[in-house]
């Protein structure tokens, strides 16, 4: 079979939901790139691939199915990608794991496991794949959406806490060790809930809510930077937000 792949920049989104992941997808599609949505089920991203589409008709938009708490998925996911749509250009991993409220002494050997798999070894097998054609041809970006959790221990939430900890470790390993090669990577912290239906319902006032769509608009104006002036750590917050740290 040959496959006819276009000169178009491929995004990758691991993690492409209702919320955020939506907006990315309409936004690096808006900005010319073609798109594939990884996620466990395509029921999950099928509004990320209709938002993704009607934001620009031209480009293409694909499914691909992974589990990040299986690597080995995300790795077959990314070579079926590159092999079917091309070089990958951009990669966001937007997964994350359940934000599960309990005290530090009653987490269980499960859910670290589990938080492990979901927040470092699927995104370390996501970046893993893109890596080497990234370092071969001198460029690429990777982005990995997080949280202020990554700065802070929490005595409600240390699961969460304990994987984007990990998580920012993992990206500033990865742009240390690559940013001479050419590869972009930055830990997009968001300090803030977004403006989606289960937080809108929440907080009744969407005031302090952040909106998915300027959010998305940062994550590509970070791709965008020139190499002289590059991000590793990006904070985003509403203007009526209270600071956590």
């Amino acid at each position: 079979m040959i496959r006819i792949m276009s000169d178009r920049p491929v995004c990758v989104i691991v993690g492409a939901g209702e919320g955020l992941g939506r907006s990315l997808a309409a936004r690096f599609a808006a900005g010319g790139c073609d798109i594939a949505l990884v996620s466990r089920t395509r029921s999950g991203s099928e509004a990320a691939l209709e938002h993704a589409r009607a934001a620009n008709g031209a480009v293409d938009v694909r499914f691909f199915a992974a589990d990040a708490t299986r690597p080995v998925t995300v790795e077959d996911a990314m070579a079926q990608v590159a092999e079917e749509m091309g070089a990958i250009e951009v990669l966001i991993y937007n997964a994350r794991g359940d934000f599960t409220r309990c005290d530090p002494l009653d987490m269980t050997y499960a859910q670290l496991e589990e938080v492990f798999h979901v927040e470092v070894m699927g995104a370390f097998a996501a970046a893993r794949s893109v890596l080497p054609a990234m370092r071969a041809r001198g460029s690429g970006t990777i982005m990995f959406s997080s949280a202020t959790a990554a700065l802070r221990g929490s005595a409600t939430f240390p699961l969460y806490a304990i994987g984007k900890f990990a998580l920012r470790a993992l990206a500033q390993c990865l742009a240390k060790a690559h940013a001479r090669d050419g590869v972009h990577v930055v830990h997009m912290r968001l300090d803030c809930d977004l403006d989606v239906p289960v937080m809108r319902n929440a907080y009744g006032d969407p005031t302090g809510l952040a909106d998915p769509d300027g959010v998305a608009d940062t994550y590509w104006w970070v791709h965008r930077q020139p190499p002289s002036a590059w991000s590793n750590e990006v904070e985003l917050r509403p203007f009526s937000e209270t600071w956590t740290i």
